[in-house]
């Protein structure tokens, strides 16, 4: 996870970024309710919109015509692309500690909302860490007694508190969810710095996050970028695959399957919070001991999180004899998301995970959310099978452990006992909602080009659009020999749910 008042230029390197918006009280307090879905109207076509205004509003009237002229979209189902296997977030210990400051009545609105199959979001794919991330309480490894390699002080216990009911209570709305997980770090005494962080706090971070907390990590025990601070000896190898079996092991116990696991979240970032670097050629080493224990328990290995627009990076994991065996998919995020596109070309049948949305400043303004569009789309053009947000839920302010501001889908209103739906929770909603497991991004063609299309297992046909004009626009939509012409409105977000044209 990155520092939420920092981002990466085209090489991955963090540079400050200042936030404003008109619109920044008003995008915290003014999202309704989600309503439930109201059912396809008797044309074949629904259409749902929002604006900075009006989240998730149904619109009416829109009747489709036969039509053998040209349009402003074009979309053409005969040409597919890839699978789209679903939409998720990652379960945060802060994201359970904000939702348990509810109400059980509106927690569990909030969680259908999210996970109940035709009712929200339908989430069906999600992240969790490894022990301690960015967002957890404080730091934690399942096993930090120095010397223990035949681990027998691990302990889920801190994830009983948190991580476990967070998750047990989404599988009660839906009982298939996926759920990957990836470590932030491995236990101290397994990394040559015998820490959790890489980085120090330093004196410009506090310049832009006063609030940032000390680490209390030393220079001489500082990470960098194309290092590995794991132990490279075949011994902590070893131990460190069986961590994560002990991992999978304990979370099968609690009735907790995990579909999915990758080595590291951004291999190349020396953080403040837990963070380790690790060399691809170190990781391919790795992949060597955890890919055997994976695949005895039927569990998938991808490589990443990868926040480098470095294909060689991942090329180097897939042509490793030790590691190409096992990696079944790569995960992207942050200036990743430069590298996606390439290896989609040169590898068209590897699965490709977004697997960490940008995450914001904490304000959740219509700004951002304009700005998430565009990551949505770029991951989404590249070959992304699936999309990962970041925060579920957090408290007003979106403040880290580790003294940052961030995005949430939820905000929690603690004092109040109040939360609320944010604008980004609506626009991946217009895609989460509609677009089902196994539906096939497909081509568009026309003068009017911001827009996603989709067809469902159904049939039925899926196209996202944003009106980015201040003034409202009519586009032509056609499919087949049918056309809908819906105005959409200023400064909005679109979804027609196509049936039957």
């Amino acid at each position: 996870m990155m520092v939420p008042l920092l981002t990466r230029d085209g090489a991955g390197r963090k540079r400050s970024i200042v936030m404003t918006s008109a619109v920044m009280l008003l995008s915290l307090f003014s999202c309704a309710e989600p309503k439930e879905n109201l059912g396809t109207p008797a044309t074949s076509v629904e259409w749902v919109a929002t604006t900075p205004t009006a989240s998730w509003v149904m619109q009416q009237g829109l009747k489709p015509t036969t039509s053998s002229g040209p349009a402003d979209v074009e979309i053409n189902v005969a040409q597919p692309f890839q699978t789209i296997n679903g939409f998720g977030a990652c379960f945060n210990e802060l994201g359970w500690t904000s939702l348990s400051a509810l109400s059980g009545v509106d927690r569990e609105k909030i969680m259908r909302e999210l996970f109940a199959p035709g009712v929200g979001a339908n989430f069906t794919i999600c992240r969790m860490p490894v022990g301690a991330n960015d967002f957890s309480r404080d730091w934690y490894s399942y096993d930090e007694t120095p010397g223990d390699f035949a681990l027998k002080d691990f302990s889920i216990a801190n994830d009983e508190q948190t991580l476990i009911p967070f998750i047990k209570n989404a599988q009660q709305y839906n009982a298939a969810l996926k759920i990957w997980a990836s470590p932030w770090s491995p236990p101290t005494w397994m990394k040559y710095n015998k820490h959790y962080a890489a980085a120090m706090v330093k004196p410009e971070y506090r310049q832009m996050m006063p609030t940032l907390a000390d680490n209390g990590l030393k220079p001489e025990q500082q990470g960098k970028e194309g290092t590995n601070m794991f132990i490279q000896e075949d011994k902590y190898f070893t131990t460190y695959a069986q961590y994560f079996v002990k991992f999978l092991e304990a979370y099968q116990k609690k009735g907790i399957s995990i579909s999915m696991v990758m080595p590291q979240n951004e291999f190349n970032s020396a953080q403040v919070f837990p963070s380790c670097t690790w060399t691809a050629t170190g990781l391919a080493k790795f992949v060597g001991y955890l890919g055997p224990q994976m695949q005895q328990r039927k569990v998938d290995v991808f490589f990443g999180t990868m926040e480098r627009a470095n294909e060689a990076l991942v090329d180097t994991v897939l042509h490793d004899a030790r590691s190409s065996k096992y990696i079944k998919g790569v995960g992207f995020q942050w200036a990743g998301k430069g590298a996606i596109a390439g290896i989609h070309q040169r590898y068209p049948n590897l699965a490709l995970y977004q697997s960490e949305q940008e995450c914001g400043d904490g304000k959740n303004d219509w700004k951002y959310c304009v700005y998430t569009w565009g990551l949505m789309k770029q991951y989404l053009t590249s070959g992304a099978n699936a999309y990962m947000y970041w925060n579920i839920s957090l408290k007003k302010g979106g403040v880290s452990r580790w003294g940052w501001s961030q995005n949430s889908l939820v905000t929690v209103d603690e004092a109040a006992k109040t939360y609320q739906f944010n604008y980004e929770y609506y626009l991946l909603k217009h895609l989460s909602h509609y677009v089902k497991p196994g539906a096939r991004r497909v081509a568009t063609s026309g003068a009017f080009t911001n827009v996603l299309a989709f067809q469902n297992p159904d049939k039925s046909v899926v196209l996202v659009a944003q009106n980015e004009g201040s003034t409202d626009q009519t586009v032509r939509i056609k499919l087949g020999q049918q056309t809908v012409a819906p105005v959409l409105k200023a400064n909005s977000f679109n979804t027609l749910l196509l049936k039957d044209l």
